[in-house]
């Protein structure tokens, strides 16, 4: 066997980061009260932060704290206060998904190991290779990728400096992670924010295929599949459930610990897994794992599966053997989790008591003695004491100049200052010295790092701005509009450009106005396709929701916006893109309200782009979303789905909400809201700030109704950023009904 792989476990609360510990994890992650993806688990304080690390460490186990969610400017001020205390921690890493908070640990905080989260949806090589420009040291790959696809990426992450982590067991999302907008547009509760809601987890109107639960998938485990992830050379397997209990998350710990033993020590894999099934799950499946996207993976039920696996696997002879057995199981987790409980409880996360004791007298240097529980060293003062100064040494004066220690894994109980003699002085800047003396011992000789100030970014120019049309289309009867209208014409590229990628070459060589728009997932082969397309047609310029394919126009020299589905909110996600990658423009995300969009600073030389009309994408999926709405006669996707396959169809909330779920020809299955967005308020709201406003007249069906064709649609729009007085009612009129609930509410 090579190398172990590390066990990477959740921890919601300090009983589940404790439970982990116990099991045997190598590495928790964790989040704080605020600032990451999972707000609706317990979470932890900061000072809480410092006896986890203590306890953790002392256990050969890592931490890794989420700061996972993407910051809106306004946030930046508590964000740097954060990392300016975080930065004098032994914290192990830091799970990133923001651009703007990669630019802030690059730039300002290099002590940090950054992970990219699982938020930044990395599935193709050229993405690993934007991670690794921006200094991560470890990816998170995104779930849905099959062995196959994770060895090749783990390849190419190694000789690029980074490591991998794979989700192996815990909740499926059905959506690619990042790329879901769905409890965002219908709460604004945005699961980009940590706030996901889980509406593809409700109940819907049944469908044709006699479905209650169309969107709710069976829970991920790859629990036998730990061979050839170990053998693809994955560095860390990823538990997920940061709102599960201790319980759960010392069971399923306890499981993939006890099988990766087997595996070093065996060379073979324990073959049952009933332990997994006595904790919260909705049954298990490993078919991404496997390649193999199946019908199978959905389950008609988002509630817990264990009990109903025993009628599953058992044919019991009457109701009443039945309810015995459920009664077993029932006890047989209350016993345990009650074990589990009493073993949590042994372990502390108490911060350590230092006891320090201040001695020295005129003409001498100033001693201080620190001990903690495991040791005791001494430090002193580079000058002698002296008695004349500003103020005289006394308690209050000291623990002032020390008290910063109590923000570290320890915790001042006692300050001698018995044998310090009266009526002496030392500079201010001594007492500050002797505090980064002892904060180097105690963080195992680690250098304390001054706080930084928030940079200060250049006032957003004064400068007149008239915004131009762009428009997106993906239909080659939509090129004539380039005839009709001097707006800068988009031309999306599908998911899956193989099979096709001649064809689209020979398109845009004979059609040069059109500029190629690259979709957020692109997978492997069609990675590579993508790639060759873009040497191929050399465009001037190019727009990409894919971090990869920005990375490899940056290589190349082509000029790139980035798109809306990069989902940038803050000013430094701007200079992220603009000073690493060349990047000459980018879009705002439609998640934030007038009041974040105008936070948001510009950098010199650089456009902004805003959309104003388009169907609201919700989610993108991997999986067929047929199978349980309208059926389908396959069981599982095949390698005539994506390409061939073209396909609508609605479904409906106990809520009354409506989603059309659309799949198109070479792109995966996608859910758009059942209405379009239409703002039309940004272009009096914020005037100046956007090169460009954009509409997308692409053949997406929702309910939305447009009464005119599509050049006389780009007129009014025309008519719109002109200023017609008229333009707002007559769109109004002719679009309908429409939505602006983000433009107001923002994350």
């Amino acid at each position: 066997m090579g190398k172990e792989i590390e066990i990477l476990a959740p921890g919601g609360d300090i009983d589940s980061i404790k439970a982990a510990i116990l099991a045997g994890a190598n590495a928790v992650y964790c989040g704080l009260n605020k600032f990451n993806a999972r707000n609706s688990a317990a979470n932890i304080s900061f000072d809480e932060l410092q006896g986890v690390l203590r306890l953790a460490h002392k256990n050969n186990c890592q931490v890794f704290l989420t700061l996972n969610i993407i910051f809106v400017e306004s946030e930046i001020p508590a964000l740097f206060s954060l990392l300016n205390k975080l930065v004098n921690t032994s914290i192990d890493g830091i799970i990133v998904q923001d651009l703007g908070l990669l630019y802030l640990l690059t730039k300002y905080f290099k002590g940090f190991n950054i992970h990219a989260s699982t938020q930044l949806t990395t599935h193709n090589e050229g993405q690993i290779q934007f991670l690794s420009k921006l200094n991560a040291s470890r990816v998170n790959l995104s779930r849905e990728l099959n062995l196959d696809e994770i060895k090749s990426l783990t390849t190419v992450a190694h000789k690029n400096n980074l490591r991998t982590e794979v989700f192996v067991h815990g909740s499926y999302c059905i959506s690619f992670s990042g790329i879901c907008y769905m409890s965002s547009v219908q709460g604004g509760n945005s699961g980009n924010r940590g706030r996901c809601s889980q509406p593809c987890r409700d109940k819907y109107k049944t469908t044709a295929a006699g479905k209650d639960y169309p969107l709710n998938m069976k829970d991920n485990s790859a629990f036998f599949d730990l061979k050839e992830l170990s053998d693809a050379e994955v560095d860390s397997i990823k538990i997920e459930g940061r709102i599960k209990k201790s319980d759960y998350v010392y069971t399923v710990v306890t499981a993939f610990r006890k099988q990766l033993q087997s595996l070093y020590k065996l060379n073979t894999l324990n073959t049952d897994n009933t332990e997994l099934y006595k904790v919260f799950n909705r049954d298990f499946s490993n078919s991404f794992l496997k390649g193999d996207i199946r019908k199978d993976m959905f389950i008609d039920n988002p509630r817990d599966h264990s009990i109903k696996r025993l009628s599953e696997i058992n044919d019991y002879s009457s109701e009443s053997e039945m309810e015995k057995d459920h009664l077993a199981l029932y006890n047989e987790k209350e016993n345990s989790k009650s074990a589990i409980v009493k073993k949590i409880y042994q372990l502390s996360i108490e911060k350590a008591p230092l006891i320090i004791s201040i001695s020295g007298e005129c003409g001498t240097a100033l001693k201080v003695s620190v001990n903690t529980p495991e040791t005791s060293f001494d430090v002193f003062s580079e000058s002698k004491l002296e008695n004349f100064g500003t103020q005289a040494l006394n308690y209050d004066m000291i623990f002032k100049r020390l008290k910063a220690i109590n923000d570290t894994e320890y915790f001042i109980q006692q300050i001698d200052i018995e044998n310090l003699q009266t009526n002496v002085y030392l500079a201010f800047n001594e007492l500050t010295s002797i505090k980064k003396k002892i904060l180097f011992i105690l963080n195992n000789s680690k250098e304390f790092v001054d706080p930084i100030d928030v940079p200060v970014l250049q006032k957003q120019s004064k400068e007149k701005i008239k915004s131009t049309l762009a428009i997106l289309i993906s239909s080659q009867k939509d090129i004539s509009l380039c005839d009709v209208t001097d707006a800068a014409i988009y031309f999306q590229l599908p998911n899956c450009l193989k099979n096709n990628c001649t064809d689209f070459i020979d398109l845009f060589t004979k059609n040069k106005k059109l500029i190629p728009w690259f979709p957020s997932v692109i997978i492997g082969e069609e990675y590579t396709a993508a790639v060759n397309f873009l040497h191929q047609v050399k465009p001037k310029l190019i727009v990409t929701n894919n971090t990869g394919i920005a990375y490899e126009a940056y290589k190349c020299g082509i000029d790139w916006i980035a798109g809306p589905y990069l989902n940038i909110v803050n000013s430094y996600s701007l200079l992220t893109l603009k000073e690493n990658f060349n990047c000459t423009g980018s879009f705002i995300s439609n998640e934030i309200n007038k009041d974040q969009i105008q936070r948001i600073k510009k950098p010199e030389n650089f456009n902004l782009y805003f959309s104003i009309f388009h169907p609201i994408l919700l989610m993108t999926s991997r999986q067929c979303l047929f199978h349980q709405v309208a059926g389908c006669k396959k069981d599982r996707i095949d390698e005539h789905c994506i390409p061939d396959c073209e396909k609508s169809v609605l479904i409906t909330n106990l809520k009354k909400h409506s989603f059309f779920i659309e799949k198109s020809k070479g792109n995966y299955h996608s859910v758009y809201n059942e209405t379009n967005l239409l703002n039309t308020d940004i272009v009096k709201d914020i005037p100046n700030l956007f090169t460009s406003l954009f509409i997308d007249l692409r053949d997406i069906k929702t309910k939305t109704k447009i009464d005119l064709d599509k050049s006389k649609i780009i007129m009014h729009f025309e008519n719109l950023l002109n200023e017609n007085p008229n333009s707002i009612k007559e769109l109004k009129q002719i679009i309908h009904p429409t939505s602006n609930s983000q433009y107001k509410i923002g994350i």
